[in-house]
């Protein structure tokens, strides 16, 4: 059995979780392990309960798993949430002082988490108190570590020579993932590299944290652990840790996106911030260069922006969330009607309305598909993993301006805020494909028809300035050179012409762009986006645990939908089994439509919560042995 660790750390908001999950997720991936990590916050600033979750790996891991391994805790409220989540043999390092706490001291739990807690503790015959959270974990067979988290920061300011230090509960974080690696036995080395890295920008904070870490690391050392150490593992050659939006962006800067205006919303706003931190580009090659970044009053004006952007030549996108993108849906139909290629990169989250703002969903696929009124040629394509947003990005783009309409690239908040290993992006294998983009316009008879009709239903396409291409625009019906008509004949015709490319879509785009196959069983999983990591993961523990094999599908381009090679695919499975982070299973509701065949069975997640791979390969163990029914509704996590 080789090593996979799950390890936690929480802690308010604002208390620095996110940077110690950071420094040991870097830890983990220089000494060769694969890392899957993901945050779960609230949707404030500061005060409610942060975690990290970080899985690590000898093998490539893809998910998360139910059940923690080693959880590190310097605040009450995250040993009530997770301690009775603790996996067998695993650890609890804590701080001691918390001893006298109650779930009543405790104002951030909220009331249904509260009273469930209460309940469990209460019928075990456990007092609702930390060290009555601390024996559930105990009785699951998890090690109780108490730690002196004051006496540690006592002596780090001692070393220091600064006694304000002692006051310094921020330190906690540092203190708290040196301690575990102490107790794992990861090398000393990269953990003060790690820790280097990320304070490059304040040398003395780092130098301070580097002391801290030493002390933790020490007394972690001294706890005697069931969990194997963490002493490295083959590291894959060009491999990188990588935060989840910065596949898009960097895809965006590679393939050329010249312009992106947004409006800030979770969990979008990561993607538009990293790129424009890094908007100011050198050219290489044939490139372009640098990117225009504008944050803009609302979401209405940053994608008529990059309407404008597109029409003028640049490459141009816009990037939101749920609520953002319903506010897009009227420009949508007008960049369909005036077929402007444009990129819209969805990061979907749990709705309707404002929803769980800070939580994982796959809940606006049809909307997605059917956003804006009347009838348009748009695609929407879903990338899996980090990995393929980067490549799919690139694609996006060449689709948006090959059958010049806008494409939908659906993403997700569980990829958003994940980190994890992954093969280096290579630029050299995106390409830059701009369609039918006219470098000049001769002069013809009658002047440039923007909209004249073409067998593939797509006009050569000319940018505003260039002589002899001017061109109308407008939201209503128009003629080949854009001029309002309300003609039946010539409205047919234009309806005709710009729906037809969603056939040449089916017929054109490569079939392996379209529908991911991992092998077809009696037992298929069918899934879309993020739900490809936990389904990947299942399925191999399901094979190497029980033997059973079970298929996988995963379908990327999800309109025009791919009805017929799906169908094909799927001939040989028996049982179709559709895996969707939603309430109603939108994708099954596309392959009704588009196959005329239900899924017989739907496994769903709609808590805000990521699927993980564990509790995935319980609901598929029911299904392949009779014991499940039509839903399988998972409700695991914190």
């Amino acid at each position: 059995m080789g090593t996979d660790v799950s390890w936690l750390i929480g802690g308010p908001q604002g208390s620095g979780v996110e940077s110690a999950a950071n420094i040991f997720s870097r830890v983990c991936a220089s000494v060769g392990y694969s890392v899957y990590g993901k945050r779960e916050f609230y949707s404030n600033i500061k005060g409610e309960h942060s975690y990290f979750a970080v899985r690590v790996a000898d093998r490539i891991i893809r998910s998360n798993v139910s059940g923690v391994t080693v959880m590190v805790s310097y605040d009450a409220e995250t040993i009530f949430r997770h301690a009775i989540d603790m996996a067998q043999g695993g650890d609890v390092l804590y701080d001691s002082a918390l001893d006298d706490v109650s779930t009543g001291d405790v104002r951030t739990l909220d009331g249904p988490f509260r009273a469930r807690l209460e309940e469990r503790l209460s019928s075990a015959g456990r007092p609702c108190t930390v060290p009555g959270a601390l024996a559930e974990a105990a009785a699951a067979g998890a090690s109780v570590v108490p730690v002196q988290f004051g006496a540690l920061l006592e002596r780090l300011a001692e070393e220091a020579g600064n006694p304000r230090l002692k006051g310094m509960k921020r330190m906690f974080n540092v203190l708290g993932v040196s301690l575990s690696l102490g107790l794992m036995r990861a090398p000393r080395g990269p953990l003060e590299d790690a820790i280097g890295a990320i304070f490059a920008k304040k040398p003395q904070v780092a130098e301070l944290n580097k002391l801290a870490a030493r002390i933790a690391y020490g007394r972690g050392e001294e706890i005697d652990s069931p969990c194997g150490p963490l002493a490295g593992a083959e590291k894959a050659t060009r491999t990188m840790l990588v935060q989840g939006h910065q596949g898009t962006a960097i895809g965006k800067m590679v393939c050329g996106c010249r312009m992106q205006p947004y409006y800030p919303i979770t969990p979008a706003s990561d993607e538009s911030v990293y790129l424009e931190s890094n908007q100011i580009l050198s050219v290489r090659g044939h490139r372009p260069g640098s990117s225009l970044v504008v944050q803009t009053e609302d979401e209405i004006c940053a994608i008529g922006m990059a309407i404008g952007g597109a029409l003028a030549g640049a490459r141009s996108a816009t990037c939101t969330s749920g609520p953002g993108f319903s506010l897009m849906a009227e420009m949508l139909g007008w960049a369909g009607i005036n077929e402007v290629p444009l990129v819209v990169t969805l990061y979907q989250r749990s709705g309707p309305s404002t929803g769980l703002p800070t939580r994982h969903g796959q809940d606006d696929l049809l909307f997605a598909v059917h956003a804006g009124h009347g009838e348009f040629p748009r695609m929407v394509y879903a990338s899996g993993d980090v990995e393929e947003s980067f490549y799919d990005t690139g694609r996006c783009f060449n689709y948006a301006e090959k059958y010049q309409l806008p494409v939908i690239h659906m993403m997700d908040k569980l990829i958003a805020s994940s980190v994890t290993t992954c093969p280096r992006f290579d630029p050299s294998r995106v390409s830059v494909r701009r369609g039918k983009l006219l470098r000049e316009v001769p002069p013809t008879e009658g002047g440039y028809r923007r909209f004249a009709r073409a067998e593939d239903g797509v006009s050569p396409r000319s940018v505003l300035g260039l002589e002899n291409g001017i061109f109308w625009n407008t939201g209503d019906e128009s003629d080949e050179r854009g001029h309002i008509t309300e003609d039946p004949v010539v409205r047919a015709e234009m309806m005709d012409k710009r729906l037809m490319k969603e056939g040449r879509i089916l017929e054109e785009v490569p079939k392996e762009e379209q529908v991911a196959s991992y092998g077809v069983r009696g037992h298929t999983v069918v899934c879309w986006g993020s739900a490809k990591g936990p389904a990947l993961d299942a399925i191999s523990m399901l094979k190497e645990e029980d033997g059973v094999d079970v298929g996988l599908v995963q379908v990327k381009l999800l309109w025009p939908f791919p009805a017929a090679l799906l169908g094909s695919l799927l001939e040989d499975a028996s049982v179709i089994i559709d895996v969707e982070a939603n309430q109603t299973g939108q994708l099954g509701a596309l392959m009704r439509q588009g196959l005329g065949r239900d899924p017989d069975h739907y496994i769903s997640k709609y808590t805000g919560r990521a699927i993980t791979c564990t509790e995935l390969l319980g609901a598929l163990r029911r299904i392949v042995s009779g014991k499940a029914g039509k839903r399988e509704v998972l409700v695991h996590g914190a």
